[in-house]
């Protein structure tokens, strides 16, 4: 598997390769093009002003476990499980939930979602809406949440979200219908964006 970091491709396969052949250092090409998403995913998922730490913890886990990393498997949708389950083991631990409001603020500062060129009438629109989105992503329950943040906010295609969230398939298929209907209830206007191409 093959990801961009910066302008140059990584090739997973290599970097782990290495890593378990004695050369840890090269872990940091997997981290550097994989930090990104994963702060993204943190900050959705509802780490909020954590997500750095559990980015932190869930690469930590990720190369202990790395003797465990099926062979020719995508690392991201792996690492985004990980990311997942250490957001859920620090928002239960500190016993305090997140505000809509400090999570988007958490999402906006880790990647700018608007380009600074952008129309200022077109930049109010799209934070408006993403806002809408996240008030109303807060009032599904959390399966339809997770499917609905890994498939469009994180833009995963259907394998990736499949294997990040440990479903079948069919499964991510059935809950994503279910939680976009949902979501056309609770927002007339809303039509996903694709988050990539749909696997065979």
């Amino acid at each position: 598997m093959r990801t961009r970091e910066g302008g140059r491709i990584v090739d997973e396969a290599a970097v782990i390769a290495r890593v378990r052949a004695g050369e840890p250092e090269a872990y940091a090409e997997l981290v550097r093009a994989h930090t990104g998403i994963a702060l993204r995913a943190a900050t959705a998922l509802g780490a909020g002003a954590d997500a750095e730490d559990v980015v932190q913890q869930a690469f930590v886990k990720a190369y202990c476990a790395l003797g465990r990393f099926r062979d020719g498997a995508a690392f991201r949708p792996w690492l985004l499980s990980i990311v997942a389950n250490e957001t859920r083991n620090t928002v239960r631990t500190a016993a305090r939930q997140r505000t809509l409001v400090g999570r988007e603020a958490a999402l906006v500062e880790a990647e700018p979602l608007i380009p600074e060129s952008a129309d200022p009438a077109v930049a109010t629109l799209e934070t408006e809406r993403r806002s809408a989105l996240l008030a109303a992503l807060e009032k599904l329950g959390e399966e339809h949440r997770l499917v609905v943040t890994y498939r469009y906010l994180l833009e995963m295609d259907e394998p990736e979200t499949a294997q990040a969230l440990g479903w079948p398939r069919g499964t991510v298929k059935s809950r994503l219908n279910r939680a976009l209907r949902k979501l056309g209830r609770l927002l007339p206007d809303f039509e996903p964006r694709e988050g990539g191409d749909e696997g065979a």
